[in-house]
C-alpha cells in the first residue's frame, strides 16, 4: 500500500523536475541572447559573431588563393562586372564594406584612373593647338590627382583581413585615394549621408543581422547614392544545382584542407551560402531598408547575384 501510494508523488516530482529543466534551458537561451545560425548549426548571435571572426582570422592569409581555387578564378570576372555596373566617375566616394583584402577597392582605383586618362586624352584632342607647356601642365595635374578626388574606404571587422589588404596594397603600389577602417557592418563608424556608393562583395551573408547592415548602408549613403551587393545566391536550374551542391560539399572543404589547412572554415562557408536568402527575398529586405529601384542580376546561372538599389 505504501509503495502504491508513492506513485502519484513520484509522478509529481518527475513532472516538477522536467518543468525545472525546461525553465533552466529557457533561461540559458535567454541569457545567451537571440538565436541564429552558423552554417547549419543553431547558435546565439554573439556566438555566431565570434565564430565568424575566427573563420576569417584563420583564412585571411590564404583567402585570395582559396577564392581562385574554389571558383576556378571566375570570382575575378564577377568582381569586374560589379565595378563596371557601378561605373564610378572621378570624384566618386566609395565605401567597400567587408572588403578586407582590397579586391573591389583596387578595381575601383583602376577603373577611375582609366577614365581620368581617357578624359585627358579627349581634352588634348579637342585642343590640338595647345603648346607643349600646356600639354605638360595637363599631365602634371594628372600626376597630382590621378583619381580626380575619388576615394575608397575599405571597412572590415577583421584585423587580419585588413592586414592582408594593406600588405597587398603596398605590394601592388596602391596608396592614392585609399584608406582602411576597422568597423562593423551592423554599426558603421561613419557619418550620415557620406558616400556616393556602398559595396559589399561576398560579405553580407557573414553578417549576423543583415537587416541592421542594410539600414547602416542606407544611413551612410548620400541621397542619390547607390547600394551594390555581390553575393553567392541560389541556382535555379535543377541539374546545375545538384552539380553545384556536389562540388560545394565534396570538393571545397577538401581544397580548404589542402591549401589552407582548414576544413571547418570552408565547410562553414559552403553551409552559409545554402542558408543565405534567395534573390527575391534579399531584394525585399533591401527594399524594407528604404532603398528604391531595387533589382538584381544573376551571374553564372545564379551561383552569384548582384543586387542594386538607390537611396532617393
Amino acid at each position: 500500500m505504501a509503495a502504491a501510494g508513492l506513485g502519484p508523488a513520484r509522478l509529481f516530482l518527475g513532472r516538477r523536475r522536467g518543468a525545472m529543466r525546461a525553465l533552466l534551458g529557457l533561461a540559458r537561451g535567454l541569457a545567451s541572447g537571440p538565436q541564429t545560425h552558423f552554417g547549419f548549426q543553431n547558435v546565439s548571435e554573439e556566438e555566431r559573431r565570434e565564430k565568424i571572426y575566427q573563420v576569417f582570422e584563420n583564412v585571411a592569409e590564404k583567402y585570395d588563393v582559396m577564392n581562385d581555387s574554389m571558383t576556378l578564378g571566375i570570382h575575378r570576372v564577377w568582381k569586374d562586372i560589379l565595378v563596371h555596373k557601378m561605373n564610378p566617375s572621378p570624384g566618386t566616394l566609395l565605401v567597400d564594406v567587408a572588403g578586407g583584402t582590397g579586391d573591389i577597392a583596387f578595381r575601383f582605383i583602376n577603373y577611375v584612373h582609366s577614365i581620368r586618362e581617357r578624359q585627358l586624352q579627349q581634352k588634348l584632342k579637342r585642343h590640338q593647338n595647345l603648346s607643349w607647356q600646356e600639354i605638360s601642365k595637363s599631365y602634371e595635374e594628372e600626376k597630382v590627382k590621378p583619381l580626380g578626388d575619388s576615394q575608397v574606404v575599405v571597412c572590415d571587422i577583421n584585423k587580419e583581413m585588413l592586414k592582408v589588404g594593406k600588405q597587398r596594397a603596398q605590394h601592388l603600389g596602391y596608396s592614392e585615394g585609399l584608406s582602411w577602417v576597422l568597423g562593423n557592418a551592423e554599426e558603421l563608424p561613419f557619418d550620415d549621408d557620406k558616400f556616393d556608393v556602398y559595396t559589399i562583395a561576398f560579405g553580407i551573408r557573414n553578417v549576423t543581422r543583415i537587416d541592421l547592415a542594410l539600414q547602416e548602408a542606407y544611413r551612410v549613403l548620400k541621397p542619390g547614392g547607390r547600394f551594390l551587393c555581390l553575393e553567392f545566391s541560389h541556382v535555379s536550374n535543377p541539374l546545375l544545382s545538384r552539380l553545384y551542391d556536389l562540388y560545394s560539399f565534396q570538393v571545397i572543404p577538401v581544397l580548404g584542407e589542402i591549401i589552407a589547412g582548414d576544413w571547418k572554415s570552408y565547410q562553414y562557408l559552403v553551409e552559409s551560402i545554402r542558408r543565405f536568402p534567395p534573390q527575391e527575398e534579399l531584394k525585399e529586405m533591401i527594399e524594407d531598408a528604404g532603398f528604391f529601384k531595387v533589382d538584381y542580376q544573376n551571374l553564372s546561372s545564379g551561383i552569384v547575384a548582384i543586387h542594386s538599389g538607390f537611396k532617393l
